[in-house]
């Protein structure tokens, strides 16, 4: 969803699906085996690149439509592949929809997106990988559509009631005009993980505390590439700093496998502040593939490390 106008700082986000593909140039459903998951996702599900979704650049309310539409739409498709049919059970109508992953784009996307999906499974839990809440109190403006921006869209979901009580962020480092704003997050539905609580917790404990949160719901993940250190993804409109890692990130991501995921997107990349290698788009490209095997797998892979003989043993 190559949509970027309602950003608060750097635009260029529009470019991030672009920049995504472009990192994934090396991916390929044959040499698509992951050791750390155990798996090949692309031979577990067929998957699909829609393209782009046509939207306005220069009207927001128009262009939210037309990713509602394009949404719905998708959703309504039949499904293909041996991905587990775990979600068919949460759906309305009792039927397995496709399973979308969505590259952005600004976070706004996820307005729409959470519209469309309300449709099939009624209110959604949201893992939400953030240095940001994005829950902003959504106080108007000059216009009805200033309210909507990439900073206030979880708000205005929770207004509409497309969210449950259950959702959690991950990886929150930004100032706040106070500590209102967090009782108003908690208002609004979420938990805080910090993106310090890495360091006296765990890669496991923050695992386990989202899955307690979550626990059998429906539930969407909404990845904004600001949450990996800026040192690693400089690419993106409000880099914080001290985030964290990317390898810490996709431990995390594989601790999440057997959630009840509908849907995911990765978001805010903005290519034109990439250094020359592409190193954002290439790690964006590798937390995509790690979603989709979020989709198809049922557990956190259980990896068999064997004991290398030394030379005690031999002796």
């Amino acid at each position: 969803m190559p949509f970027d106008t309602a950003t608060s700082y750097r635009p260029g986000a529009r470019f991030g699906p672009y920049a995504i593909r472009s990192g994934s140039r090396r991916q390929s459903a044959a040499d698509g085996y992951a050791l750390e998951w155990m798996t090949n996702p692309y031979t577990r599900a067929k998957v699909i690149d829609c393209g782009d979704v046509p939207v306005s650049p220069y009207d927001n309310a128009l262009a939210i439509d037309q990713m509602e539409t394009a949404y719905t739409t998708l959703l309504a498709r039949p499904v293909n592949g041996s991905a587990s049919a775990r979600t068919a059970k949460l759906a309305r109508d009792g039927v397995e929809h496709p399973r979308i992953l969505t590259l952005g784009g600004d976070h706004t996307i996820v307005l729409p997106i959470l519209r469309s999906l309300h449709q099939v499974y009624g209110p959604i839990s949201v893992i939400h990988f953030d240095a940001h809440i994005d829950t902003w109190p959504s106080l108007g403006g000059i216009t009805k559509q200033s309210r909507v921006t990439h900073g206030t869209f979880f708000t205005l979901a929770f207004e509409e009631g497309l969210m449950s009580n259950t959702s959690i962020h991950a990886g929150i480092r930004n100032k706040l005009q106070g500590p209102e704003l967090i009782e108003h997050d908690e208002e609004v539905g979420f938990e805080l993980i910090m993106a310090d609580d890495i360091d006296d917790l765990g890669t496991d404990e923050i695992v386990k505390h989202i899955r307690q949160r979550i626990g059998n719901s429906p539930v969407y993940l909404s990845f904004d590439i600001d949450t990996i250190d800026p040192g690693q993804a400089p690419a993106t409109g409000t880099p914080e700093p001290a985030g964290w890692t990317g390898r810490e990130t996709k431990r995390i991501l594989r601790g999440l496998a057997g959630l009840n995921f509908v849907g995911a997107d990765i978001v805010e990349v903005a290519p034109a502040y990439d250094n020359v290698g592409d190193i954002t788009g290439i790690l964006a490209a590798g937390l995509a593939d790690d979603f989709l095997a979020l989709f198809v797998t049922d557990g956190p892979p259980k990896r068999q490390v064997k004991r290398r003989r030394t030379l005690a043993d031999e002796v």
